[in-house]
């Protein structure tokens, strides 16, 4: 099984991507830890573009599961690879009560699905990017178009109740 998960920044893309690797026995690819480097610094796109096919290539055979948008980082042959994508589309509200949550338990330290070194952090620039920026008019198409493009290996989760569903159906 091959699954992609996209969505808003703060949707929990993360923890579902480890949730369904470990349901799945597949290995998980988070895509900021491709991103970012340790101090939060970006690292040079022909690097990432390697490190995802890398991964790709190197579980062509078998599954995985990747979570993260970035168009950049052979997003086009992600999805074209997927069985499943999901969508998780929860409102800005949603999406920002779970940063600061996420922000309050890792304070301090990276998580699991981020680079070593990017401690977590919250600063105005990041809830601009939760509540405006990340969720603009041009995200929200090209969330859209990738649901009209692959309709039958889509699903989109809009909210918590929906989100428990897709869990207790993963059981």
């Amino acid at each position: 099984m091959k699954i992609s998960v996209l969505g808003f920044s703060g949707s929990g893309k993360s923890t579902l991507a480890g949730a369904l690797g470990r349901r799945y026995g597949v290995p998980v690819l988070h895509l900021d830890r491709v991103q970012f480097a340790p101090g939060w610094v970006e690292r040079p796109l022909d690097a990432k573009v390697a490190d995802v096919q890398r991964f790709l290539d190197g579980h062509g055979d078998g599954g995985w599961v990747i979570d993260g948008n970035y168009a950049a980082l052979l997003q086009e042959r992600r999805l074209e690879e997927s069985d499943r994508i999901v969508i998780l589309a929860f409102g800005r509200w949603t999406c920002l009560r779970r940063v600061l949550a996420r922000y309050l338990r890792y304070h301090g330290r990276a998580r699991e699905s981020m680079a070593e070194g990017c401690d977590e952090k919250i600063d105005l620039e990041f809830i601009w990017w939760v509540l405006h920026e990340g969720r603009n008019r041009s995200h929200r198409e090209a969330l859209r178009a990738i649901r009209d493009r692959w309709p039958d290996r889509t699903v989109i989760i809009r909210n918590q109740r929906q989100l428990d569903a897709f869990y207790r159906s993963m059981a």
